[in-house]
């Protein structure tokens, strides 16, 4: 029943793709193969270009296409995060792409988890390790998510589904994700406003970047350190 019920799943939001693609061409022909184009050409320049002939919508869309682009896993979102800094400022940027960010990865979420789970299931259930892993990660899974989306520019595709083959709760993967998202996507927004912006923001640059360099490694160091004091502690209590 339940495998039916992912295919079931599956054909719907075919469906749904395919008539909101047919309902955007028909009212604005031509933009699904543009939007296609700048999701993926990896140009800086073509993508503040496009978001900004929108104008007065320009903030909207920029959210609606950053939501689009988390929500699918594999495009970069990088991109967007910068071009929203350059178009709108570093605060307003930070905040748009925080909060489209975060709604993207937890629409991935429920979907993978939706459609995906069984699936999933049977290959944990395969393997003594990846059945530790689910176990663990629902016990700590807020702390592990939430350590884990601090991380600027790691793909955001890998963790969802990570989060969406684990046991951690719908509940802690959102409040993880909004607290844990923030300073990632402002780390990006800042670097990519910078980097394009260099002449202006070197200096800015050089000291944002060196000091998420101090902080990330330190805290690396903390859980490394934390890490192998529980495996310590683990063999001295099964002596």
């Amino acid at each position: 029943m339940r495998v039916k019920s992912e295919e079931t799943v599956r054909l719907i939001a075919f469906l749904l793709l395919v008539l909101l693609c047919m309902g955007l061409h028909w009212l604005f022909p031509g933009v699904c193969a543009r939007l296609w184009h700048v999701m993926t050409c990896g140009s800086m320049e073509e993508t503040i270009a496009y978001i900004q002939s929108f104008g007065v919508w320009a903030m909207l869309f920029s959210f609606f296409l950053d939501v689009l682009v988390n929500a699918l896993g594999f495009l970069p979102s990088i991109f967007i995060s910068t071009a929203n800094g350059v178009l709108f400022g570093i605060v307003p940027g930070v905040i748009v792409s925080w909060l489209a960010e975060t709604t993207g990865v937890i629409l991935s979420f429920l979907l993978m988890r939706t459609i995906l789970r069984d699936s999933a299931e049977k290959l944990i259930r395969k393997s003594p390790y990846l059945t530790r892993l689910d176990e663990f990660s629902g016990e700590k899974g807020f702390q592990m998510m939430l350590i884990a989306r601090t991380i600027p520019y790691f793909p955001s595709g890998v963790l969802t589904a990570l989060g969406a083959v684990s046991r951690i709760s719908v509940k802690d993967y959102m409040i993880s994700n909004l607290i844990g998202k923030f300073p990632s996507t402002a780390l990006e927004v800042i670097i990519g406003h910078d980097a394009v912006l260099f002449h202006e923001h070197m200096h800015r640059l050089a000291a944002v970047v060196t000091a998420a360099t101090i902080v990330y490694v330190a805290i690396w160091y903390v859980q490394k350190k934390r890490a192998g004091k529980n495996g310590q502690d683990n063999r001295e209590e099964n002596r």
